[in-house]
């Protein structure tokens, strides 16, 4: 059997993406460095098997083009889960999302974007 067990980035500030995924609902289940001497710490969503790995090493800069990568979340009530985003001051887009997913003929879709620029896609669970 495959299975797809975890997805590691590399962060400018581990503490401050650490505190960031933390408001999306991750744990922090364990920090290490690692034989290289990078500063690892491994995040998960409870329930989940895929878990996230931020790296932090000094002499890497983190930079990318835009839209290169992104991960996903899966939510019971997309529309509860970005309000509660919104009141902890992370910034939803598209900007109308209230509006846009007032119309049930639109898809419930939205997006945030971490300290480093990595894009975080929001979807129903459905």
């Amino acid at each position: 059997m495959l299975k797809f067990l975890h997805t590691r980035v590399r962060v400018s500030d581990l503490d401050n993406t650490i505190a960031f995924y933390q408001k999306l609902g991750f744990e922090l289940k364990d920090r290490k460095d690692s034989p290289q001497g990078n500063k690892l710490a491994f995040l998960e969503i409870p329930g989940s098997d895929h878990f996230f790995e931020l790296c932090y090493s000094p002499e890497f800069k983190v930079e990318f083009p835009e839209d290169l990568m992104h991960t996903c979340v899966g939510v019971d009530d997309v529309i509860a889960y970005c309000d509660k985003l919104e009141n902890d001051g992370i910034e939803i887009w598209p900007g109308n999302w209230r509006e846009k997913f007032a119309d049930p003929a639109n898809r419930q879709m939205a997006f945030v974007t971490d300290p480093d620029g990595y894009e975080v896609e929001i979807l129903p669970n459905k």
